[in-house]
């Protein structure tokens, strides 16, 4: 996966079934690379709501505060 804050972008690994991943709001990521085998879980606070997604990184980077769109 790779996270970003609009700041700090990161890779992380999650190749290990006993390896988890806490993911706070107004966290950009990608998930790549999966294995066959693979299985993602989800656990949310909150219902999903599309609404409360932003699926464009430009204007991800300006709710952030570092970029805009162009």
């Amino acid at each position: 996966m790779i996270l970003d804050n609009g700041t700090v972008r990161e890779e992380v690994w999650l190749d290990c079934p006993t390896k988890g991943l806490l993911i706070e709001s107004m966290m950009w990521r990608e998930m790549h690379d999966f294995s066959p085998d693979c299985v993602l879980l989800v656990i949310a606070s909150q219902p999903y709501d599309e609404n409360d997604y932003i699926r464009n990184y430009q204007v991800f980077l300006e709710s952030q505060g570092v970029g805009g769109v162009e």
